[in-house]
This record gives C-alpha cells, structure tokens and sequence, in this order.
C-alpha cells in the first residue's frame, strides 16, 4: 500500500477542515477559495495542485461520505430491516451538520442525485426482483425519493421523534413496500 507524502495529507487535511467550517457556518455558495486558503493557511497554488475547484473539493468529499455508507451497509446486512435504518438515521445524526449545509445549498443538486442513486443502489438489494407485478425501476426511484425527502427532512430538524422513532418508523413503512 503506498503511503501519501505527509505534506499532502497535512495539506488535504487543512483544506477540507477549512472547507468543512466554512460549509457549515456560512453554506457552500458563500464558499470561495481564496476563503478557503486563508482559513486553511495555505497559499492559493497549494489548493489547486489537489483541486480543481470548490466543487471538486465538494465532490471528493462527498465521495468519502459515500464509501463510509456503503461500509455501514455492508455492516448491517445481517441485521433487520428496521435495525439497519436505525443505524443508518444514526450516522447522518452524527454528520448532520455536514448533510444540513449540503441539504439547503442551491449549488449542491449533484450531491442529491449522488446520494439517491446511493440510496436506490442499496435498495435494489433489498427489492424481490422475481416480483413481476411491481416495475422494480418505478418502485426503487419511489422509495429513493422518499427515504431521501425523509432523511433530509430529519438532517433538517423539520421531524419531530428520536433518532430511533423516526428510523424505526421509516424502516417499517419500507419494509411494509418492499
């Protein structure tokens, strides 16, 4: 396994901390780079030999959150369908802030289509394809869409319920569908 040069992961890890701050305090459109790398400390040449630009940051960001979920998938396949949700509700509880700022951004529509095509990738795992009667591409962007408006709502603090309430209750409805 190949090592990254420790100044590359310092600066990565300046940069995305910056970014992240920035992204949860002010929202992604006030985002500039050269407010990123006063934050960060580091010159504007030094950003762009790792980005291209504020979206590309963006972008690979939303990409590590992505590989996160997937493992927390892998995870929870051998638990119930309830309980997998329930720990799914959790770790965007965790990263809320993050999903928030991403959530109510107006520039940050590629995040959504990411994050649903994610989610309609994981429940096409879960749909009995065999099920003639159903249009399993109607029924995967039906649940897409709805675990995503729900998540986002909860991200959003616009659903009243704990974490497990809520989950339990997504999981049931889903599971109910599915």
């Amino acid at each position: 396994m190949n090592k990254i040069d420790r100044r590359i992961l310092k600066s990565h890890t300046a940069i995305q901390s910056a970014f992240l701050t920035m992204l949860i305090e002010v929202g992604f459109d006030a985002i500039s780079v050269k407010a990123i790398t006063d934050r960060a400390d580091i010159s504007r040449k030094t950003f762009y030999l790792h980005y291209v630009d504020k979206y590309d940051l963006l972008d690979r960001i939303v990409a590590k959150q992505l590989e996160e979920l997937e493992e927390i998938c892998d995870q929870k396949k051998e638990k119930g369908f309830v309980e997998g949700t329930v720990i799914w509700f959790h770790y965007f509880e965790k990263h809320k802030a993050f999903f928030s700022a991403l959530f109510i951004s107006r520039s940050t529509v590629t995040f959504r289509e990411r994050l649903l095509n994610f989610m309609m990738n994981q429940l096409s795992n879960k749909i009995d394809k065999r099920d003639s009667k159903n249009d399993n591409e109607i029924l995967l962007k039906f649940l897409g869409m709805a675990v995503l408006g729900i998540m986002e709502s909860f991200v959003l603090n616009h659903l009243n319920g704990s974490t497990e309430q809520i989950a339990t209750q997504v999981g049931e409805l889903m599971m109910r569908t599915i």
